[in-house]
């Protein structure tokens, strides 16, 4: 059986879709599973050991070259690989137009949300067949009930990301320590810095250092900032999405904001904590079978005692 899933991004969507490749795997062990993901976000598809080939797309990079020839090509090259092969399902768990039409390219029974489930009910127009899944079930079991119903399963066992990390020299960052992930794409979830540097303090005062990953200049001199307001604490050099994964293994836990970042931590079983101060994580907080927390929500801020008496229940 040959299966294409397309969940293109971004960090936490492509994260939550992992357990479903998993019930794929239990289910069809000689199954061959593609999947076609933003760029940025293959290499940690390709730590899905079930997943055959990561397609990499470039849809976010196109758009801002539309009208570049070389742009065209590489959509075309793009169409044309994704075209030459054929699936027995086709599987859009993202429920969005840019994906319903990536969907198109391929060959294959294509299979996607419902115009009452998708996010964006136009992408339904262009399934083969459409199915209907509850919007009121967490992003990772909407995924799974997709992917379910689709190839026609029953799958058993817990919620398995199934993602594997290249292991660090164990000398490659202090121990014990605890990853704190201060940066999200949105200003909004961001949590105070007063709040970071008093968590810093906290875990200090525990025999616990802190260490703070960044992905652009602005979040390295936030993480900055947080560290000197707190007297400790380490700003981290710049690092790939794989070789922040690496660390995270190395961590005694993982503090983050509702970001794609903290899902990871989650996925890889690290002991981990969500900060929600403006989204619900009923729906798209973090989920698993790990030791996990869900500290906030809308109009929900938590404190760093809230963290540090939550790290304890789950450290």
């Amino acid at each position: 059986m040959r299966i294409l899933f397309v969940k293109t991004s971004s960090l936490g969507d492509v994260i939550h879709h992992c357990p479903a490749v998993t019930d794929v795997r239990r289910c069809f062990p000689d199954a061959l599973i593609d999947w076609v993901v933003e760029e940025t976000f293959a290499g940690i598809v390709a730590m899905h050991p079930a997943v055959r080939r990561a397609i990499p797309v470039a849809v976010r990079r196109w758009r801002r070259g539309t009208f570049r020839p070389s742009v065209w090509k590489e959509a075309s090259a793009f169409r044309h690989l994704l075209g030459g092969e054929s699936y027995d399902f086709v599987i859009d768990s993202q429920g969005l137009l840019k994906s319903a039409l990536i969907a198109m390219a391929a060959n294959g029974e294509r299979h996607g949300f419902d115009a009452e489930s998708a996010r964006e009910p136009i992408a339904s127009r262009f399934y083969d067949v459409r199915h209907w899944v509850s919007r009121n079930i967490h992003a990772v079991e909407r995924n799974r009930a997709l992917t379910a119903i689709s190839l026609g399963i029953h799958p058993t066992g817990d919620c398995d990301y199934g993602l594997t990390a290249q292991p660090e020299p164990q000398d490659s960052m202090p121990t014990p320590v605890c990853m704190l992930l201060s940066m999200t794409s949105r200003a909004e979830k961001l949590w105070p810095e007063q709040c970071w540097g008093d968590l810093v303090k906290a875990l200090a005062a525990r025999g616990c250092g802190s260490v703070f990953p960044w992905g652009n200049e602005a979040e390295r001199a936030r993480c900055k900032r947080i560290v000197d307001l707190a007297g400790s604490g380490l700003v981290l050099p710049a690092l790939s999405l794989g070789e922040i994964a690496s660390k995270m293994r190395l961590a005694r836990s993982v503090v983050g904001v509702d970001t794609g970042l903290t899902h990871l931590a989650a996925a890889l079983k690290v002991p981990s904590i969500g900060l929600y101060v403006c989204s619900d994580p009923i729906l798209t907080g973090l989920h698993g079978t790990g030791r996990l927390a869900n500290l906030g929500g809308v109009g929900q801020m938590p404190s760093a005692e809230d963290v540090v008496y939550a790290l304890k229940a789950i450290c």
